[in-house]
């Protein structure tokens, strides 16, 4: 590892916005950032090799901040989102009764077992996607509200579920190991909310915000390292640390600066040398050239669609919010890292998977606009009023 092969990463990672500016409708920033992964890896110019200590460890910190990311973009101290949890909660139990038949349909189309972690996939959601669309459209509808109480709840059970259908002869390890997790990120949660209402906690933070010392931000990342370390020791994946590490700061509800501390440092640097190097690791040379694994990839995104249209269907919902329920990143994203980790995946498979999900966010974004042009005519014709009698 040298600063020159840091250049190179942090020069791919610009093939993501690079991307999304020169594409004339929506393009998933991980698109580039994935693709510029490949360009550089091994299979093509050769400049990263993931396989590398160093490039290995930076890459595991970029996939624990990730997870950081996802779960402190669940909102669970919005007081709307309790009053959707119940049509939430359904719609997400469907999808995940639904997505067992079709791992099972996606495994017999491949032909390469590993049916339950594709049912994974296929349940899976993203909140990381879905809540800063919403918000930056200002989408605050009862269907809004309730496609991201169903992609919240799916985005606890799948990313828990992952290291166990990855490795199920280990499901007594990896659940001990995620207990441990569980056991110190709740008495971290306990400490936080026992001292943090102190005076002295009050004034060291309005020190820290005027003198820009980043404690928050610094807290933050001893708590995803801390429990990261008790993973790794504990035998499960800081998948679990990552995703336990945002839930605290997602329930304490961090000050808006935390918040824009942890998109400089893992959205600007960490997530896209983590999209980088599994691109590096990926094999799309070997996608293109086998049936086999192109019809894997179109079932997993063609099912995804057809299974939360499903669910949308049978419980009276529209096909908007369905569409926009679609978008799948945190859990492929982990499925594929773990599982080439651990060889348990193939590298052509796990390129089938990350490629399914780039189409996912592709579908969510027209179910998001759908549900936005919706908004902006249910807001006209209440502005519009009634028709004066004749």
């Amino acid at each position: 590892m040298s600063f020159g092969t840091l250049a190179v990463i942090v020069l791919a990672g610009l093939g993501g916005p690079l991307l999304g500016v020169l594409g004339r409708r929506f393009v998933p920033v991980v698109a580039g950032e994935i693709l510029a992964g490949i360009l550089v890896g091994p299979a093509v110019l050769g400049a990263v090799h993931p396989a590398g200590a160093t490039v290995s460890f930076l890459g595991e910190i970029g996939f624990a901040m990730l997870m950081l990311t996802v779960g402190m973009h669940l909102p669970l101290r919005d007081r709307r989102l309790a009053a959707s949890a119940k049509g939430g909660a359904w719609l997400a139990a469907l999808v995940c009764v639904l997505a067992l038949p079709g791992g099972l349909l996606a495994a017999t189309v491949a032909g390469t077992g590993h049916a339950v972690v594709y049912a994974v996939v296929l349940a899976s959601g993203s909140a990381a996607v879905l809540l800063p669309a919403f918000e930056e459209l200002g989408l605050e509808s009862g269907t809004a509200m309730t496609v991201m109480a169903q992609v919240a709840i799916a985005d606890v059970i799948t990313i828990l579920s992952v290291p166990i259908v990855l490795q199920p002869g280990r499901v007594g390890h990896v659940a001990l190991g995620a207990l441990l997790v569980a056991a110190l990120a709740a008495s971290l949660f306990a400490l936080a909310r026992l001292v943090g209402s102190a005076e002295w906690i009050h004034r060291v933070r309005q020190l820290s915000k005027h003198r820009h010392w980043a404690l928050d931000l610094r807290i933050s990342l001893l708590v995803l390292f801390l429990l990261s370390w008790v993973a790794q020791k504990g035998g499960t994946s800081v998948l679990i640390a990552g995703f336990g590490a945002g839930l605290m700061v997602a329930v304490i509800g961090g000050p808006k600066r935390l918040s824009t501390q942890v998109r400089g440092v893992a959205e600007g640097f960490f997530i896209p040398l983590y999209f980088v190097v599994l691109g590096a690791r990926l094999d799309l040379a070997g996608l293109v050239h086998d049936p086999a694994m192109l019809a894997l990839a179109a079932a997993l995104a063609l099912l995804n669609v057809a299974i939360h249209l499903l669910a949308s269907l049978l419980l009276g919902r529209g096909v908007a919010g369905a569409l926009a329920a679609t978008a799948q990143l945190g859990v492929p994203a982990a499925v594929a890292s773990l599982g080439l980790s651990e060889h348990l995946l193939s590298p052509v498979v796990a390129t089938a998977i990350v490629a399914s999900s780039l189409v996912s966010l592709a579908v969510c974004t027209l179910g998001v606009e759908m549900l936005a042009r919706a908004a902006a005519a249910t807001a006209g014709a209440k502005a519009a009023g009634p028709e004066p009698a004749a």
